[in-house]
Parts: structure tokens; C-alpha cells; sequence
């Protein structure tokens, strides 16, 4: 199994990158978030890889980062989900809010993806809430409380990471007679005490 590369972009695509290592040239498809950060040709690259091999095709998938490659392999588990289609999932969101949206159940979040429907989301949302919201959104002894899940979305897109909004989310009053905005506005009040 190929895990990383490390080695010189050689070209660029749309979709893929050549990365020459060691004198072997390997394409890598990667979200354009990644391609973006790659740099100009002839420099040196580090990338999270994943192989992925079928009867009749071997693939090399790559990512900037560990969380993006974990993710990805989170995400291809699922049934009917492949890895084009986990691939362009990261190229419309960063790891963060396609992970609150999962962890949320946030089906209009998923859907703004080109190729995942309401049925593809919601089978995202059923098989991998309970993994995503464990390991990756709550911090350790922070359960979010489904009525809140309003106000992390719209924290992280205000530009929070899901982390913060998470933590600004958990300081809030347990009170269900709060309006939405009311919510908001007392959570963004936890970023300016801190």
C-alpha cells in the first residue's frame, strides 16, 4: 500500500498531478483544494495517499492532510459512495463543515455537492453520523444538542472551524425558549470573552 509520496511535481491537471519519485512518475487525483496548494512545478511535494485498487483499475488518491485522507476513507466506506464522488465532495467543502453537516444531519448542506442527491445524504448522514460526531466534531465530554445544530452551521459559516463553533455552542444557556438568533448572538458573545 502506498501511504504518502513525497517527491517532485513533475505536472498539473484539472483533477490529478504527476509527482516524480525517485525517477517514477505517479498521477494523483486530489481535491482542488490540494491542487491549490501544491505549488509550481519542480518543487517538492508531501502528500497523504490512498490506494485504491478494483479488477480493472488502480488508483492513487492524494490529500494535504491526514485528516482529509481519514475522511476520505470515513466517507468511500459507505455504500454507493466512491472515491470520484468522496473527492468532489472535499472539492465544494473543507473537512470541517463536511463534517459538521454530517455529524448535524444537515441533508441541504450535502446536497450542494454535484452527484449526492437527498438519498445519497441521508445515507451518508445514517451510516456515518455516529462515527463522525464521536471522533471528529465534538470535543471530548461536549455533546451538542440537536435544537443547536442551527447555530453551529451558522457559525461555521461565518468562518469558525467546527471545533470553536462547537465550544461556543456547548456555553450556551439550556434554554429552548431562545429564538435562533438569539442563540447566535449569545454564542458569537463567547468569542469576544475569550
Amino acid at each position: 500500500m502506498i501511504a504518502s509520496l513525497h517527491g517532485r511535481l513533475e505536472s498539473l491537471g484539472s483533477d490529478s498531478a504527476i509527482i516524480n519519485v525517485g525517477g517514477i512518475g505517479f498521477q494523483v487525483y486530489m481535491p482542488t483544494s490540494t491542487l491549490s496548494t501544491l505549488g509550481t512545478i519542480g518543487e517538492e511535494v508531501q502528500l497523504y495517499t490512498h490506494f485504491h485498487l478494483r479488477e480493472d483499475n488502480a488508483t492513487l488518491y492524494g490529500f494535504a492532510s491526514a485528516d482529509e485522507l481519514r475522511l476520505f476513507q470515513t466517507l468511500i466506506s459507505v455504500s454507493g459512495l466512491g472515491p470520484k464522488l468522496a473527492l468532489g465532495m472535499f472539492s465544494v467543502m473543507s473537512v470541517d463543515k463536511l463534517t459538521m453537516a454530517i455529524a448535524t444531519g444537515s441533508v441541504d448542506l450535502l446536497t450542494i455537492v454535484p452527484g449526492i442527491g437527498k438519498k445519497v445524504a441521508n445515507r451518508l448522514i445514517l451510516e456515518l453520523k455516529e462515527k463522525i460526531g464521536a471522533g471528529w466534531v465534538t470535543t471530548p465530554g461536549v455533546q451538542l444538542a440537536e435544537e443547536n445544530t442551527d447555530v453551529l452551521a451558522a457559525l461555521t459559516s461565518l468562518g469558525y472551524s467546527v471545533s470553536e463553533a462547537s465550544r461556543a455552542v456547548a456555553s450556551l444557556p439550556p434554554s429552548s425558549e431562545l429564538s435562533l438568533e438569539e442563540k447566535i448572538k449569545l454564542a458569537l458573545q463567547y468569542f469576544t470573552t475569550k
